[in-house]
This record gives C-alpha cells, sequence and structure tokens, in this order.
C-alpha cells in the first residue's frame, strides 16, 4: 500500500521508532504495511501501521528489517517526514546506548533529556532551507511530558532507569577509541548512541514531542577491566532490553494524551523567519505535513 496522506483517525498517531535488536512490535492489531513515498528519499524500510493499547501506533524499525542499515545511512528526514505524514505527533525512539557511567550497567535504561552532537552529517538533519528558514528552539531537545509518562511506567514495571541524562551522538559505525570514550566521561556525558539526536532535531522542526528509551548494552570501552565493546558482545544485553522495552511501550502507550497541545507541538511559532508570501513553492509543497497549519494564514 501506498500513503503519503495523514492517517484518516481523529485521534493523532503515536510513532515507534525501534532500535537496534527492535525490529517488530507484538501486539499490533489491524496490522497494515505502508510504504510512504518523500520528497527526500525512502525511510528505512516500510512503516506498521495498527492499534496497542487502543492506540494507533506507527512503528519503523530504524535500520531496517533484519539491520541492513548503518548509523551515517539512515535517512534521518524521510524517516520523519513519513511518520508526521502519516498524523504522528508523539514519537518514542527506542535505541542501543553504551554506558559511559559505572552506576548506568548494562540493561539498565536511561531516559535523557539532553545531547551533544558529534555527527558530521548535520547538513541532513533539518527539513529547512530551499527558500525558507527556520531556528526552533532545541534548549530542551525532549518532551519533558513524554519522558514524565515513560518514566512513571518504568517505575511501575519495577525496572531500574536513569530519568535524565546527556546522551553524545557519534558517527559509528566503529566504537569509540578509549581516549575517546574517557574524554567523554570527563565531559561529563552519560550514554553514548549513533542514531537518536538527529531524530530528536528533526521531531521538533516536525512539531511531534520525542522522548528517548535508551537501553544500556555495553560500557563502551572505558572500562579496561572488562572487554571493549563489541557487536558480539552485546547481543543478550539486547534481547533483554528489547523484552524489557516491549513491556515500557505497552505500559506508556496509553497513557500518552489525545491532543497534541504540549510545546513541541507549536514549536515552529517563534522559528520560521522567513514571509510566508517569500516561500518557494515548490520548498512549500515538500514540506506541507510540517507547515500545513501555515498555509490558510491562520497558523492553528
Amino acid at each position: 500500500m501506498r500513503s503519503d496522506m495523514p492517517s484518516e483517525t481523529n485521534i493523532p498517531a503515536i510513532g515507534i521508532i525501534g532500535g537496534s535488536g527492535l525490529y517488530q512490535l507484538p501486539g499490533l492489531t489491524e496490522v497494515e504495511e505502508i510504504t510512504v513515498e518523500t520528497p527526500f528519499g525512502p525511510p528505512s524500510d516500510v512503516i506498521i501501521r495498527g492499534i496497542l493499547a487502543g492506540r494507533q501506533v506507527c512503528f519503523l524499525p530504524r535500520h531496517g528489517r533484519g539491520h541492513r542499515l548503518l548509523p551515517t545511512e539512515l535517512n534521518h528526514r524521510a524517516n520523519l517526514w513519513a511518520l508526521r505524514s502519516l498524523g504522528v505527533r508523539w514519537i518514542i525512539a527506542v535505541t542501543a546506548v553504551g554506558s559511559l557511567r559505572e552506576e548506568l550497567p548494562p540493561r539498565h535504561i536511561v531516559l535523557p533529556d539532553q545531547f551533544y552532537d558529534r555527527t558530521s552529517q548535520r547538513r541532513d538533519h533539518t527539513f529547512f532551507g530551499g527558500g525558507i528558514v527556520a531556528h526552533v528552539s532545541f534548549g530542551d531537545p525532549v518532551s519533558t511530558g513524554l519522558r514524565t509518562i515513560l518514566g512513571n511506567a518504568i517505575e511501575e514495571l519495577g525496572l531500574s532507569c536513569q530519568n535524565g541524562g546527556t546522551y553524545v551522538n557519534m558517527d559509528g559505525p566503529a566504537f569509540s577509541t578509549r581516549a575517546e570514550s574517557e574524554t567523554y566521561r570527563k565531559l561529563g556525558f552519560d550514554i553514548i548512541g549513533m542514531t537518536n539526536l538527529p531524530e530528536a532535531k528533526l521531531a521538533r522542526e516536525a512539531e511531534i514531542a520525542l522522548a528517548t528509551l535508551a537501553l544500556v548494552t555495553d560500557y563502551d570501552c572505558w572500562k579496561v577491566e572488562e572487554e571493549a565493546v563489541s557487536a558480539s558482545a552485546v547481543v543478550g544485553h539486547l534481547h533483554a532490553n528489547v523484552d524489557n522495552a516491549k513491556s515500557i511501550l505497552a505500559a506508556a502507550i496509553p497513557k500518552v494524551p489525545t491532543v497534541p497541545d504540549w510545546p513541541e507541538h507549536r514549536a515552529l511559532d517563534q522559528a520560521i523567519m522567513t514571509p510566508r508570501a517569500l516561500w518557494p513553492e515548490d520548498t512549500t509543497a515538500k514540506l506541507a505535513p510540517l507547515v500545513g497549519r501555515f498555509l490558510n494564514g491562520s497558523a492553528d
């Protein structure tokens, strides 16, 4: 099925971006696979839309089913555009991370509230340009409301969690050197990953409330008394983390509001610098799912 139109439901959808090990979402009913064509190219995979815990959910495996895409091969703009075009207004981004703190062992959960950017493809981490300039506020890059919902769900399940912390986003695909890992620790960062910051930036521009469910799989390579992180070493922790993630999502989704009236849902109100009269037609058409409420002059 091809779809480039918003969902017909009156209640906005919840997006789930699945990280390493989370390639499908069990428990979905009324399931359909949707292939979305975007002006930024193809998303990572088809989007799986269905009902979970009474809410419409759109699930996208970040690396594609079968884990086929490197972190630097991810088309973040296509992924976020596709989800927004299907009416998604909240996203829970599930991601595997390395720990930079002794007190955050493998299988621990972190709900970061800050990011530090060490990526190299930043020009692809915005929807704007091409005649429309926007500068979204990003001082608080994670939705407090959605992070609170996740924290409450984790507490109810009795799982170990740090609510807050800084995620440093590197490019990969190689893991850190010990020198890099020690530097990140000295800078006060908590966890390290390769994918989530571009999603947070683009979600803010798309007026989607995003929170990250970070699942620790390793100690990176700073903990010299332990084996340095490798793909094979984290597999066991990945499986345990995925089971926890599924339980957390099932508990959190029913608590997500049905009305998108959080600050993130109006992030463009004071962000767009270019007067509406100067917007190029082709760029306006490309960004229609994001800026549609501005096109009738009311910005509602």
